[in-house]
């Protein structure tokens, strides 16, 4: 365990924080995955770190808080204080390169960039047209020609993919 620190600062909290691991994906730390939204110091005692869950039934985010909390604790930090913080809804955009970078090299497809058109909910386009399906690499080889085997993978926020040149299955991190 550290020594406490008599002047912490955000930039040192949040590469403390760039340290603790996704309890589901530990490649990945909660930090690139963009769970973490906000560190502020109160003072030289208190820390806030806000926290956004991946989904709003996450049943890891009591771990990520423990670990959130442990890890500065053990860096000296005496206080402090986690804030669920569910609006805006998180989203896949706020994963770091670096993490998505991770997720890849671990065998899990990163959430693959969409832009959706919401014109056509004012303009009188059809209301019930599914956006278009994600094109999805297979991490382990790079082909593009990838199917979709599952809505639902290995936790609700992963997809199960296979790909159609290696023939291996995969996890796709789903965009949200």
């Amino acid at each position: 365990m550290d020594a406490p620190h008599s002047s912490v600062t955000p930039e040192q909290i949040w590469a403390w924080l760039g340290e603790v691991s996704d309890p589901e994906i530990p490649v990945i730390s909660v930090v690139d995955l963009g769970i973490v939204r906000a560190v502020e110091v109160l003072n030289d005692e208190e820390c806030v770190v806000t926290i956004t869950p991946t989904y709003s039934g996450c049943p890891a985010m009591q771990v990520i808080a423990d670990a959130v909390t442990g890890a500065l604790r053990g860096h000296g930090l005496k206080h402090v204080r986690l804030v669920n913080q569910l609006s805006p809804a998180w989203t896949t955009d706020w994963m770091s390169e670096a993490g998505r970078i991770k997720l890849k090299d671990y065998g899990i497809a990163p959430p693959a960039q969409q832009v959706v058109d919401i014109s056509g909910l004012t303009a009188g386009v059809k209301r019930h047209s599914l956006p278009p399906k994600p094109s999805v690499a297979c991490p382990r080889c790079g082909s593009p020609h990838t199917e979709l085997a599952s809505q639902f993978g290995s936790t609700p926020c992963k997809a199960l993919y296979k790909c159609l040149d290696c023939r291996e299955p995969f996890d796709y991190f789903k965009c949200h």
